[in-house]
């Protein structure tokens, strides 16, 4: 009984540890988002979402609202969306911290590249997506509309579109992260990851098709970034690796 009772401790001191984490990165979250709802302010923010939209439609068309609260809950929901993309590096730091203890000085190096890496790949992802694929996408979309059709589209529509490519796109851009973390950690080695090249290429774009809307040019616009990005993770990951060796440990030939 009494040694189980150390064992008990601990893992009750790491719930304690991840709750007061979780709620630290919350609490960032919501001063994020209470500082956006003041200034600029949910229209301000939603009316910069939606431009790309606006410019693709026809002159004098508008996105229209068809739920009785969406005029209130969509500008709403776009500051907080802002407000969790700019807090992440905040919130990732909270997720670095509670696994700090556990890693070895050597280790601890990596950490704070891999947030300020992992926070500016996510948010490049976003805007990448915003200001280059967004305006190409509903202008290619647009032009497949017959004369008959009215292009109206509906704001929580439009919302749930932007949100699921904004989260693909930053997702795609942590690509390298991934590899660096893999070979880090030994669970793959960087030459059995070039071998994989082809496959992955081709995951890519398999990827893109499932994520992306049925249109060549958003699927390229989100293939190609993976596939170059993961060739970046390649050219990353020994320097990586050097930076975060015990000094027992010795470099691969």
């Amino acid at each position: 009984m009494s040694t189980e009772q150390p064992a008990e401790e601990t893992f009750i001191s790491h719930l304690v540890e991840l709750r007061d984490r979780l709620l630290k990165a919350s609490i960032g979250v919501l001063i994020v988002t209470a500082v956006l709802m003041a200034w600029p302010g949910p229209t301000v923010l939603y009316d910069f979402l939606a431009q790309p939209m606006i410019d693709a439609l026809p002159t004098g068309a508008k996105i229209i609202a068809t739920g009785v609260t969406a005029p209130f809950l969509v500008p709403m929901k776009v500051t907080l969306m802002l407000g969790i993309i700019l807090a992440l590096p905040w919130v990732l730091y909270q997720a670095w911290a509670f696994v700090a203890p556990g890693l070895y000085t050597h280790e601890k190096r990596l950490v704070a590249p891999l947030v300020i890496s992992s926070s500016l790949l996510f948010v490049a992802g976003v805007a990448f997506c915003y200001f280059f694929v967004f305006g190409r996408v509903f202008h290619f979309i647009a032009t497949f509309a017959p004369s008959s059709i009215a292009v109206t589209p509906d704001i929580e529509n439009y919302l749930d579109f932007v949100m699921s490519m904004c989260l693909a796109f930053g997702a795609a851009f942590e690509v390298p992260i991934v590899v660096v973390i893999l070979v880090r950690m030994g669970i793959v080695s960087l030459a059995k990851l070039r071998e994989w090249r082809p496959y992955v290429i081709v995951g890519a774009f398999v990827i893109a098709a499932i994520v992306t809307p049925p249109d060549v040019v958003s699927q390229f616009a989100l293939a190609i970034p993976m596939w170059m990005l993961f060739e970046l993770g390649l050219l990353v990951s020994p320097m990586f690796v050097r930076m975060t060796q015990a000094p027992a440990e010795k470099p691969e030939s």
